[in-house]
């Protein structure tokens, strides 16, 4: 059986973006609070690394009913048995990966243009990442999308869509908007005084805007 899915407050997050704090504890702390999905990526550390911390991250958000996505890593996700796994246009395509992972796990894949939209296996994915929705100093490799082309993208597709990108709590609301499912954000939680206040904001702003749809 598959994890429900709910993107409305989807945290990303490693150890580079956790600068003299635990991610494990920020992810916690945002899962306590409205986050729906934590997703691990970890762009520094070495395998052997990235599954220890993903298995501290499986066992602290399994009692909170958050499921964990780990990115790009299939052979991570697999070894902890994370709930699925997050690709983008340079990782593992998505119809091997769904191979890999098998029919009971989530699948997210990122795309940026209306090619990348027309060449993707949609059938085996379960969700898109769409971005970058605003310019973002998270991800170098980030396109930035813009908010027009998000909302023209996000329109043809049938699956839920989580925008990415640059979100913070001052434009998150444009997000969802436009035609979001939910956000996904990195130094809005991870950068902020209080993860768990930041993240109880977000899934204001997400559920707010939602009501008003």
């Amino acid at each position: 059986m598959k994890p429900l899915l709910d993107l409305s407050v989807y945290l990303v997050l490693g150890p580079q973006d956790c600068p003299g704090q635990n991610p494990v504890d920020i992810a916690v702390a945002a899962a306590q609070n409205g986050a729906t999905v934590v997703q691990l990526r970890d762009k520094t550390g070495s395998t052997k690394e990235q599954i220890e911390l993903a298995e501290r991250l499986m066992q602290a958000l399994k009692p909170l009913n958050v499921p964990l996505i780990v990115n790009d890593r299939v052979d991570v996700a697999l070894a902890v048995d994370a709930d699925g796994v997050h690709v983008g246009q340079d990782d593992m395509d998505a119809t091997k990966a769904r191979e890999l992972i098998g029919p009971d796990k989530l699948l997210g894949l990122s795309v940026s243009t209306q090619d990348e939209l027309d060449t993707a296996d949609i059938a085996a994915c379960d969700y898109l990442g769409i971005g970058a929705c605003f310019p973002t100093n998270s991800k170098d490799d980030a396109a930035d999308v813009g908010m027009q082309n998000f909302a023209g993208l996000t329109a043809q597709t049938q699956l839920p869509v989580v925008g990415i990108g640059g979100i913070s709590l001052a434009n998150a609301d444009q997000v969802i908007k436009a035609g979001a499912d939910g956000v996904a954000v990195i130094s809005a939680i991870c950068g902020a005084p209080s993860a768990a206040e930041a993240t109880r904001k977000l899934q204001e702003i997400v559920k707010s805007v939602k009501d008003l749809g």
